[in-house]
């Protein structure tokens, strides 16, 4: 079953002091892509929270966020008192001012808090491993269902491709006949006496050169071949483009000899359903 490459999965845990969420936002892209927003002091933790990313969610554009909001009377800041009076003595060197207006000045520059940094324990880290599992069961359930609704729309794009080829096949007999009958009437509209065989194996070889039997072979044989790789256990959306680039390939070969109207309609109307699977494709796993 296939998957799309977009998804959404969010998942938040409380703890005594502070609430953690994990966000992860899927699109798509060539390979993949992850853009983490995090917290300084869990920083140390991010090559294996994007590990973990990495081998869940295989390919995609990946924005993955963990929030951590302090909701008890803990607080990792406070007030370094040297640098904040080193700020506001050279504020007032510069420039009078109330005490209170040059500490609300003072303390949006750099440095005026410092953080003591503390290493995160393994039991907050296992907390956090949990709801990124969470969350990214979220999004891949997501991704899942977003996978039906396109399998449906290309079961019935190749289907349609399927029926207009099938009408292609019925046509062909008149196409070619009809070939031969405009190349009989040029001959005789030239009003030159030709010989009856010669003239015959070189309308045999024309009519070869305009001949698609291999070509509606291999066109149906590619769109059962979408079908069942779209239905393998593992989504594989490069394998289904390259299928898809195969079935374009002999469309345009069918529309190119075909030689006739009605039958380059119908090509006309293949390519209108590929070009729309094509553009569905791109957002596959």
């Amino acid at each position: 079953m296939i998957q799309s490459m977009t998804g959404f999965g969010k998942h938040m845990v409380q703890l005594p002091s502070k609430k953690i969420t994990i966000e992860l936002k899927s699109l798509n892209s060539k390979s993949l892509d992850i853009n983490a927003r995090m917290p300084s002091a869990y920083r140390e933790k991010e090559l294996q929270l994007r590990k973990t990313i990495a081998s869940s969610l295989i390919r995609g554009k990946i924005d993955f966020g963990l929030y951590v909001e302090m909701t008890g009377n803990e607080t990792s800041s406070v007030v370094n008192e040297a640098v904040l009076r080193q700020y506001m003595e050279q504020l007032k060197s510069i420039a009078d001012g109330e005490d209170i207006r040059l500490m609300e000045m003072a303390l949006r520059l750099p440095d005026a808090l410092k953080t003591d940094r503390e290493d995160i324990d393994e039991s907050e880290y296992k907390i956090i491993q949990d709801t990124l599992d969470n969350a990214l069961k979220e999004i891949n359930d997501f991704r899942t269902e977003e996978g039906v609704v396109l399998e449906k729309d290309f079961i019935e794009r190749i289907s349609s491709i399927k029926n207009l080829l099938k009408d292609v096949v019925q046509m062909d007999p008149d196409r070619l006949a009809t070939i031969r009958e405009r190349l009989e009437k040029a001959v005789a509209d030239l009003k030159t006496e030709v010989d009856a065989n010669r003239f015959e194996q070189e309308l045999i070889y024309y009519l070869e050169k305009y001949d698609i039997t291999e070509e509606k072979v291999r066109l149906d044989n590619h769109l059962d071949y979408f079908i069942e790789t779209m239905k393998s256990a593992d989504s594989n959306g490069k394998k289904l483009g390259f299928i898809s680039q195969e079935i374009g390939r002999e469309i345009n070969t069918i529309g190119s000899k075909a030689n006739f109207a009605p039958m380059q309609q119908l090509v006309v109307q293949m390519k209108d359903e590929l070009e729309k699977v094509k553009e569905q494709m791109l957002n596959v796993l």
